[in-house]
Order: C-alpha cells, then structure tokens, then sequence
C-alpha cells in the first residue's frame, strides 16, 4: 500500500524540483548514477525536461533500477512520464503514465497518473489507476511521512512486497479495498484502517498457513516500526477455506467473526489472541505460534463450544482425518479447552449433554455421549464421568456403560472396572491407563476379559455366514505401545461343539485406514457336519483339527498365513464336498472314480482329510496329507467305493482360490482353471 507515498511521491518531487527551477522553453536532459534518499534507491536514472507545446512542461523520469526496502522491492524498473502545469488557482497538475517492470504481480505495470500540488492548502495528492484497481494518496507536504491511502480493486499480490516485510506468507489470488492511515518511520511503518477483501488466496512456504477463495472485511493495524513486528484484526470472514496449523476451516457463506493479535519475526508467527466466532458451528478463544520453519510451537483454545455436524463439516473434517477417522457423521455439541505445543498435548478438558459420533466404515460409533473428561500432563485433575447408550468398535456393538476417570502424573485412569455389553454376552474392562501425551512408547494398558460373546451375533456383525457357539477368555494384558496393540493371554470360541483357540493377537496401526493384525489360531475337534451345513460346503462327517499361524490381515485381508487342516478319525463325505474339494486343489472328477460310478453314491467314507495352504505374495501354497511328483492327497478314502481325491495345483492364485472357495459355498458350482 505504501507505494504511492513513498517512490512516487519522491519520484514526483525530483520532477517538480527539475520542472521549476529550470527556464522556461528550456528542454534539458539530466542523469544520474546513482540517487538514493531514507527509503528509496534509484539506479541508472534518466531524466528529460521539455516544453509540450501547449503551456505546460513534459517530463519524463527513468530508473533502470529501483529499491524500495519499506515495500519489498528490489531492482524495479520505472518509466514515468506526463504533463506538468499550473491551473487558475495556482495548483500544479500532472497528468501522465507510468510503466514498472519487476515489481509483485506485475503491479503499475501499464498505469495512468494524475497529481494534484496546493502550496496554499499543503496538499499532495496522487491517483493511480490500472485498469479495475484505483489507488489514491494525501498527504500533508510540511509532513511527507503521513499519508492517507485509499485502494479500490487492487489485487493483492500487487501488495506481495509490503506484506513480505511483515510475515514468510505469499499472496496468492483476490482483491482489496481499503481506506488506510500510513505513518513512516526510519526503519519501518505504521498503517490502520478499514478493508475489504474479495476471493482473496494466501500461503506460506510450510503450508501450515493458508487460505483460499476467503472474502471478508474488517480493520488491519500494522506495527513494522519495532521488532517483532504486529498485526491486529479483527474481520467478519465469509466463505472458502482457511488453514491455521492444525486448524482448518471451510468457512460458510455467512459471516464467520475473527479476531487476532501477532507477532511476526524472522519468519515465526505468534498468535497471541485468536478468536473465532461461528454462531451456529464453533467458537473459542486461544493462541497459537509456529517457529520459522512453519512448525507448530503452542495451541490453546479456550471456552471452546461446538455444534455439530455443523462443526464437523466447516472444523473439525481434515484434523480427524488425520487421525484416521474419515466420513464421520457427528450430532450434538461439545464443550471444552486443549493445550498442547511442539512435544503433543498437555492438556485437554471437555464435556457434552449429548453427542453422536460414528465413522463411514464402521470402525467407531457412539451414541449419546454424556459426562465429561478432565486431563493434564502435570498434576491431578478432579474425577469425572463419562458415559454412553451405545458403544460400536469394527461393527461390534457395545451396550450402555458409565465409566469413572481421573487424572494423575499424565495418566488418565479408569477408577473402577467396568462391564460392557456386548453381542448378548460380557466385556469387562480391568485396569486401565492411557497417556494421551504420548506419541510413542506404552501409551495405554489395561486387561479385559469376555464371557458369552454370542458367535452368531459375531458373524453378522462380520458379514459371515450365522453360525452358533460363544466367545470367552482373558487378556490379562492389553498394551498399546507406539502405534501398534499387543496382547497378552488369548480368546477361546466354543463353535461347532469344538474350540478355536486365538493367541499372540497384535494390532498395527489400530485406527488407521489399513490396520494390520497378526496372531496364531489353534483349531480342536471341530463337528465338520455343523461346519459344512452352516458355510454350504457339501456335508462331511467327523472332526477336524488344525492350526492357522502367523495369520496377518490388513484391513481384515488375508495377506499371509501358514494353515494346516486335518481331519484323522475318519466319516462321510458328500459328492458336492468331494467336488468342492477338487477344486480346491485343482482337480478335476475325483481321482479313482470314474463319472458315471460317482454320480451313483451320495456319500462316500473317508479314513483321512487334509489340506494345507501357505499364503505368501498372493499365492496359495497347496500341499495335503502326503506329496509327490503327482500331486498330493486330500482325501484318503475308506471302504467301497474307495475314494481318492488328488491335488495337483501346488501354487494357486489366492483371489482364484477365495473365488473357488465363495462359489462353493454359495452353491454354485466349483470354479475351476
């Protein structure tokens, strides 16, 4: 904004001197090296005095370089040129253009000039216009520091220079309106006054202040006459999208209040008053700084209140994102405050009457949310409560639940255990700890145990196949350290009048979009007549045993494991089992059977059934009770017919072999390649 009474006004002033201290009729050229005056630097300077032929002197000034340090220019090219002449009041005019090279935005690049000197009134005033953008300075001639400035559809990068003596940000789209006061010092300025911006567009070179498509108005005080520099204002923002570190903004159309005090030096930003008022959404009181490289070095937000979803969708959207919830549909409101700076949180307190929050893919829901939480890295905090009517974690409902917490040395502590409902059985929650300040390391333990998990429930809650049984066991040890889950003890399903045994359970990156789990899983005397008849697999008779260690899903995707099942004591087996089985291993009519004679027995009896699959890269590993060149053996027959059934596939593509496996149990034929 300076530039109109800073390198103009003196530009201007070199011409007036030249003009009326030289005869009339005298056309005279003048150069220089160098000039230069507090403020201002010109290079390569060419001046020309002439008469215009019509009473008035025609004047034109060149600089090949000049440097403003006020605005942030270096090495601009000005071409300055008009008429200068006295009216009737005494008043010296001057009409002309002029043309810069060089400068932010191409500003004046192609502008008109029109001057206006009355002695008599101690007035200067300058008007620049450029296309849409106008511009318009007065200012006191017995005090030149002075100005008042008036800017009407100025784009913004036009002001890149001055705003870079303040902050690290750039300009990057919008426009300017603005009535201001401008006071110049020796080192530095003074401005205040009113604007109002239009679509305007800003980033720094971390990234972690921005804003864009942001129209506002309000009043800006600048202080640059002093280290660290300030800024106050105080706005009515409306629309687009503001990013303050971790706090980022879809604005709405209606006006969003904005109130704030800086410090800027050397690149470090201190926000030592921020306020934000959404009346239907957000609002709260806080600071917040980033050091130079843009880093976040404090955040406090006090009197926080929030309404959802309006809140969510205009705040709090892209932070949860990075938490790793995304889609969130969110309902109710929230109270509270939070402290953190450059080594996490140090401090967090909310409260709601009611709130309802679940994300997109089913992996955390709450419903009606009440009580409150009260945490600090140092200290103790008073009790409090927190409660829920319903609780789903991975499309697991939890029924109501009421739980007590204190603060204490950082630790957020469960004070008595709690028992959770959960799929027509029990969870009870022992021990539990959580350290929210800690990025890495053991940030939460506890112990829990489950008593009648209906198996059932489970698998509708998975997307399986229903079958009966129940869940319990114990984990005597549940850590969270760094970002992965480790538990201790195991989980023992009574399904199928048999056990499934799950141990050496872990979880890597529990909330992000792919988690990873890993465990061993035992398989004991499992009917394979209520196994079959549940997943439609064709009948089998007997019991099977197996293992499935080093099981590794990622995002609940079999990505490897080493699977072994086995069948010894022997029963029936149905020609859709025989056949589903084939396929499995890439047979084809069962091997020693020939069509016509199999299609003439239901059933067939079995001595042994066995299949193993090592999953590594996608591809299946087959092997069955015994290998050799041919093949191997999957089911061993006994009695007549006797009934042999070979597998010659030993690597198998695991998408064509889950496909095989759905086909099967879909009642489909078997797919077969």
């Amino acid at each position: 904004m300076r530039f109109t009474s800073s390198h103009l006004l003196l530009s201007f002033a070199i011409l007036l001197w030249v003009g009326l201290v030289l005869p009339a009729r005298a056309d005279i050229a003048l150069g220089a090296k160098a000039m230069s005056v507090p403020g201002l630097k010109l290079q390569d300077v060419q001046a020309r005095v002439g008469e215009d032929g019509q009473g008035g002197l025609r004047l034109t000034l060149r600089a090949a370089k000049a440097d403003v340090p006020s605005m942030g220019w270096k090495r601009v090219a000005i071409d300055l040129q008009g008429v200068l002449q006295r009216d009737v009041h005494m008043r010296w005019l001057f009409d002309g253009t002029m043309q810069m090279a060089g400068a932010p935005g191409a500003a004046l690049s192609n502008a008109k000039v029109s001057m206006v000197v009355d002695e008599a009134a101690n007035t200067l005033e300058i008007d620049i216009s450029q296309g849409a953008a106008q511009a318009s300075t007065a200012l006191p001639l017995d005090q030149p520091t002075h100005a008042q400035i008036s800017l009407k559809g100025v784009p913004v990068v036009w002001l890149q220079g001055i705003l870079g003596t303040v902050w690290s940000g750039r300009a990057t789209a919008g426009k300017l309106d603005a009535d201001m006061a401008l006071d110049m010092a020796d080192k530095g300025f003074q401005a205040s006054g009113q604007f109002a911006l239009s679509t305007g567009g800003f980033d720094t070179p971390s990234g972690t202040i921005a804003g864009q498509g942001v129209s506002g108005n309000g009043r800006l005080n600048i202080d640059t006459t002093a280290s660290p520099s300030r800024i106050d204002l105080d706005a009515s923002l409306r629309g687009g999208e503001l990013l303050l570190g971790p706090i980022y903004a879809h604005l709405p159309d209606h006006p969003v209040q904005l109130s704030l005090s800086a410090a800027t030096h050397g690149g470090a930003v201190d926000f030592t008053r921020l306020r934000v008022a959404d009346a239907d959404a957000l609002q709260f009181d806080g600071a917040l700084a980033f050091n130079a490289k843009g880093e976040l070095q404090h955040l406090k937000l006090e009197r926080l209140q929030s309404r959802f979803p309006a809140a969510y969708q205009r705040y709090g959207q892209a932070w949860l994102a990075t938490l790793g919830m995304r889609d969130m549909r969110v309902d109710g409101q929230l109270n509270g405050s939070l402290d953190m700076d450059a080594s996490g949180l140090r401090s967090f307190a909310f409260d709601t009457e009611g709130l309802d929050l679940a994300d997109a893919e089913g992996r955390l829901a709450l419903k009606g949310l009440r009580g409150s939480l009260d945490w600090a890295a140092q200290g103790e905090r008073p009790v409090t409560t927190l409660g829920w009517q319903g609780l789903q974690v991975y499309r697991m409902a939890n029924g109501a639940a009421q739980a007590r917490w204190q603060s204490r040395d950082g630790a957020l502590s469960l004070q008595h255990a709690l028992e959770l409902p959960l799929l027509n059985g029990r969870v009870r929650v022992g021990d539990l700890e959580w350290r929210p300040a800690a990025a890495k390391g053991r940030r939460l333990a506890t112990s829990l145990a489950f008593t009648g998990i209906d198996m059932a429930a489970f698998s509708r809650a998975m997307g399986w196949p229903e079958f009966p049984g129940t869940l319990g066991g114990a984990i005597p040890g549940l850590r969270w350290i760094d970002d992965r889950i480790e538990l201790d003890g195991g989980l023992s399903v009574n399904v199928f009048d048999g056990f499934v045994d799950i141990t050496k359970l872990s979880v890597q990156g529990p909330f992000s979009a792919s988690p990873v789990l890993s465990g061993d899983v035992q398989l004991r005397q499992l009917d394979l007549a209520a196994m079959t008849s549940v997943f439609d697999f064709g009948n089998i008779t007997g019991r099977m045993d197996g293992s499935v260690d080093e099981l590794r899903l990622v995002n609940w995707n079999p990505v490897a494991f080493k699977a072994s099942l086995l069948a010894s004591g022997g029963g029936r087996i149905s020609q859709r089992a025989v056949n589903n089985l084939t396929a499995m291993g890439g047979g084809g009519v069962a091997a020693g059977l020939q069509g016509a004679v199999l299609k003439l027995f239901k059933t067939f009896g079995y001595k042994r059934i066995g299949l193993n699959c090592t999953l590594q890269a996608s591809v299946c590993h087959m092997g069955g009770l015994d290998n050799d060149a041919d093949g191997y053996t999957i089911v061993e027959g006994s009695g007549l017919p006797h009934l042999q059934v070979i597998g010659h596939q030993t690597q198998v593509d695991w998408p064509t072999l889950v496909r095989r496996l759905k086909a099967a149990i879909a009642g489909n034929g078997p797919e077969v390649h």
